[in-house]
């Protein structure tokens, strides 16, 4: 799987079912695939853990990703067991010889390592020289890890500089961008629940994304990493930069409206997820913001007294009684 150079924006999830749990660790490989996600992570905390990478390759047909931590010897072990990337810190895996040997490794095997540093793993030396974790100590630490790498013939690297605090976050992989070339893999670390780990996550992703800035990208929430993945695409399809999934546009409501838009909107939400076209979906509540205002919809529903019609890049095919809006929408999408 390419990534950077102009390549599409891969999206990424990780495991969150603990590492001793192989049965639910493929159950949930296999639901994030099927959700679409491009590249999975999962944590190798121990030996115990490789385990894991043959049930898992077996399951899914997509990248996955060692994360390793301190232990030079568990990349080692993933990398003989098929492991397609590896995500380390080799300023934490301890001296050169042990850096040497998981390049080595992974350069004779064609894996591609994961450089990942966030605001609580910085060195303590380049922690006192800025006195705090901002954007530049992020990225000096970002590139030792690099300059490591580099050191013993090694450049097939990915960057991910993250951090929990957006405007840090932002500030850090626009520096990284103007400072290296290697691919970036873009999120906000710890961002949240579901809610506000999606708002700060859009803000992030989103802002750097519009700049032309990152390579593949994980909404990190505290929810099921399902979440995770159609929150990706939703920030990727604001972005008009996913191609094969519908774009779903509502209005607010307001006093003219008199069917129940706000549920029809959730319904016909959840049913494009399994719709995998490009094009413009929109629900709306009267006829005043219908087929006017949503004119540049492929397809769309506007909300009448207990009734509804269909239209079609603005003009109107037909008249259908509230309860069979949902229906009718689906047909008209199914024909598309």
């Amino acid at each position: 799987m390419p990534l950077g150079g102009g390549h599409d924006v891969v999206v990424q999830s990780m495991l969150n079912v603990p590492s001793t749990d192989i049965a639910g660790s493929v159950a949930q490989a296999k639901a994030l695939a099927a959700a679409g996600c491009g590249i999975l992570r999962f944590a190798i905390p121990d030996k115990a853990a490789l385990d894991l990478i043959e049930p898992i390759k077996e399951a899914v047909n997509i990248p996955l990703v060692a994360d390793i931590h301190f232990d030079y010897r568990l990349a080692l072990g993933a990398a003989e067991r098929g492991i397609d990337k590896i995500r380390i810190n080799p300023g934490n895996i301890g001296d050169e010889s042990r850096v040497k040997a998981v390049a080595d490794c992974c350069k004779s095997r064609g894996i591609p390592i994961r450089i990942g540093v966030n605001s609580g793993s910085l060195e303590k030396e380049i922690l006192s020289k800025y006195g705090e974790p901002n954007a530049q100590a992020l990225v000096e630490s970002a590139l030792y890890h690099a300059s490591l790498l580099e050191k013993f013939d090694f450049d097939d690297i990915v960057i991910s500089i993250k951090s929990s605090n957006v405007h840090t976050m932002i500030a850090a992989y626009e520096l990284a961008a103007e400072k290296c070339n290697y691919p970036l893999h873009l999120g906000v670390t710890e961002a949240g629940t579901e809610h506000m780990g999606l708002i700060k996550s859009a803000i992030g992703i989103g802002s750097l994304l519009a700049h032309g800035i990152g390579d593949t990208i994980r909404v990190s929430l505290t929810a099921d990493p399902v979440q995770e993945i159609f929150a990706a695409f939703d920030i990727l399809k604001a972005l008009d930069m996913k191609k094969d999934a519908p774009y779903l546009i509502s209005c607010p409501t307001c006093g003219r409206t008199r069917i129940d838009l706000v549920g029809l909107a959730h319904q016909v939400e959840e049913r494009l997820k399994n719709v995998h076209k490009p094009i413009k979906v929109a629900v709306m509540g009267c006829v005043v913001n219908g087929p006017g205002e949503a004119k540049e919809a492929d397809v769309g529903i506007a909300g009448g007294d207990g009734c509804g019609i269909i239209f079609k890049k603005g003009q109107v095919l037909r008249k259908v009684p509230e309860e069979a809006l949902l229906d009718e929408l689906m047909k008209e999408i199914d024909k598309l």
